[in-house]
C-alpha cells in the first residue's frame, strides 16, 4: 500500500447534529460528538447500518446541513464555501436525472454549472461517457436507462468538474458484477491520480477491495476505525501458506517444514476476518453497550394484533362467556376471596353489556325505517332474559 499523505482533506472535531421538533425540543441525535479525518490521497469507507448517521455526516460535508456543535472543515475551509464546493464531486444514493435529456445533454448541463466552455464540456462529456461505457447511448434520453445505466451517468456527472474530493454514496448500487468491478477499478485509478475518495456502502466486500481505512458508525457514534489490516487481522492465530504437500509432510511439525520444503518459499502470517464479519461483531457489541439509536434495531416483538389469528366474537358469544365465567367463579370454594372479586368484576361487565344491548334495542324501535328489521344478534332478547335470570341467581347466592 502506498504511503498516504498526512495532510487532512476533511477534519471533524466534536461533530454533532441534533434534529429538533417544531418547538425546538431535541428529537434525535443523528451524529454524536465524532472526531475523524480524511487524508489526502486515501480511500475512506464510511460504514454503518441504516440510521447510524452516515447520510447526515455526508450532508454536513456537502454543506447541506449545519452542525449543531463541533467543527468541520474541508480543505481548511467551511463546507459551505463556494470555492470549496467546486473541488467536491458527489454521487447521491439515488440518481436524480432529467429524464428527457440525453446522456450527452445531462453531462453538458452539469458542466455548465461549473462555467466550463462548450468545447470543454463536450470534451469532458465524451471522455466520461466512454469511461463509464455509455458512449453508444449518448443520444438516448436517460429516462429510458436501466438503474445500472443511470448509476453510471450519475458517476460520470460526479466527476465532470475533476474534483479533488469525491463522495460516493452506494456507488455500486444497481450495477451488475462487471459494472461493480469497473467502478472499483475507477476508484483505485482516481486514488493513483491523488484524488481523495469517501465511499459509503452496504456492500462490505466492495469496500474491502478499495478502501485504505474504514469508519464504522452506530447510533451516531464511531464504534471502530482504522486500516483494514489493523481491524481484520487476528493476532492470536497464525497461518502457514506452502506449496502443495504430500500427506506425510502435512503431519509434521512446523520446526521441520524448512527441511522438507528444500528452499521453497513459505509464509507465516496472521489470518484475517472478512470485513463483513468484523462489521457485524462491532454492531453486535454496540447494541449491547448502548440502548439508544435513531436507526433500526433487531429482535422486535410482533404486534399483538398480528400475533393472534382469532376472529372477533359476536355480542352473543361474549355475553355467554361472561355469564359462564361468572358462575364458575362464584362456585370456587377453594379461593372465596378471589372468587368474590371475580364475581364483582364480571357482574359489572355483564351489566355494561346488557346496557349496550338494551340501548341498541331502543335505537331499533325508535328508527322508523327499521320496523321490519332483522335483529343484529339473532336471539338478543332471549339472551338478555337468560342473562337477567343468571344475575338474579348470582345475587340470590350472594
Amino acid at each position: 500500500m502506498p504511503e498516504i499523505n498526512s495532510v487532512p482533506v476533511v477534519k471533524a472535531t466534536g461533530l454533532t447534529k441534533t434534529f429538533r421538533d417544531f418547538w425546538g425540543r431535541p428529537k434525535a441525535k443523528a451524529v454524536n460528538d465524532i472526531d475523524f479525518e480524511v487524508r489526502e490521497g486515501e480511500v475512506l469507507g464510511l460504514l454503518g447500518p441504516n440510521g447510524s448517521g452516515k447520510s447526515t455526516t455526508v450532508k454536513m460535508l456537502l454543506g447541506l446541513l449545519y452542525p449543531s456543535a463541533g467543527n468541520l472543515s474541508i480543505f481548511g475551509r467551511s463546507p459551505r464555501d463556494v470555492d470549496t464546493k467546486k473541488r467536491i464531486g458527489y454521487l447521491p444514493e439515488e440518481t436524480y436525472l432529467y429524464k428527457y435529456l440525453s446522456a450527452m445533454e445531462t453531462l453538458d448541463f452539469f458542466g455548465a454549472l461549473f462555467n466550463f466552455s462548450s468545447e470543454e464540456r463536450k470534451k469532458r462529456s465524451e471522455q466520461l461517457l466512454d469511461m463509464v461505457g455509455l458512449s453508444h447511448a449518448r443520444r438516448r434520453p436517460v429516462g429510458e436507462f436501466s438503474k445500472g445505466m443511470a448509476r453510471r451517468i450519475g458517476l460520470a456527472q460526479a466527476m465532470i468538474n475533476d474534483p479533488s474530493f469525491l463522495i460516493l454514496d452506494e456507488p455500486t448500487s444497481g450495477l451488475d458484477p462487471l459494472g461493480c468491478k469497473e467502478v472499483k477499478e475507477l476508484i483505485l485509478l482516481l486514488k493513483k491520480r491523488g484524488k481523495t475518495v469517501l465511499v459509503t456502502s452496504h456492500l462490505l466486500s466492495d469496500v474491502e477491495d478499495v478502501c485504505d481505512r474504514v469508519i464504522i458508525l452506530y447510533g451516531g457514534s464511531i464504534r471502530a476505525t482504522g486500516t483494514l489490516g489493523e481491524l481484520l487481522t487476528i493476532p492470536q492465530e497464525s497461518t502457514i501458506t506452502t506449496p502443495m504437500l504430500n500427506p506425510e509432510l502435512t503431519e509434521k511439525l512446523l520446526k521441520i517444514l524448512r527441511e522438507n520444503l528444500k528452499g521453497e518459499e513459505f509464509r507465516v502470517e496472521h489470518p484475517r476476518k472478512t470485513l463483513e464479519q468484523f462489521f457485524l461483531e462491532v454492531i453486535d457489541k454496540a447494541r449491547t453497550e448502548i440502548a439508544n439509536t435513531s436507526g433500526v434495531t433487531s429482535g422486535g416483538k410482533i404486534a399483538d394484533y398480528l400475533s393472534s389469528g382469532e376472529r372477533e366474537k359476536s355480542g352473543t358469544e361474549i355475553l355467554r362467556k361472561l355469564t359462564e365465567k361468572t358462575v364458575d367463579a362464584s362456585d370456587d370454594k377453594k379461593a372465596p376471596a378471589a372468587a368474590e372479586k371475580i364475581v364483582r368484576e364480571e357482574k359489572k361487565a355483564v351489566a355494561e353489556k346488557l346496557t349496550e344491548l338494551l340501548a341498541d334495542e331502543n335505537v331499533k324501535k325508535a328508527a322508523p325505517e327499521e320496523k321490519a328489521e332483522t335483529p343484529v344478534f339473532g336471539n338478543d332478547r332471549k339472551d338478555i332474559d337468560e342473562a337477567n335470570k343468571k344475575i338474579q341467581q348470582l345475587l340470590g347466592n350472594k
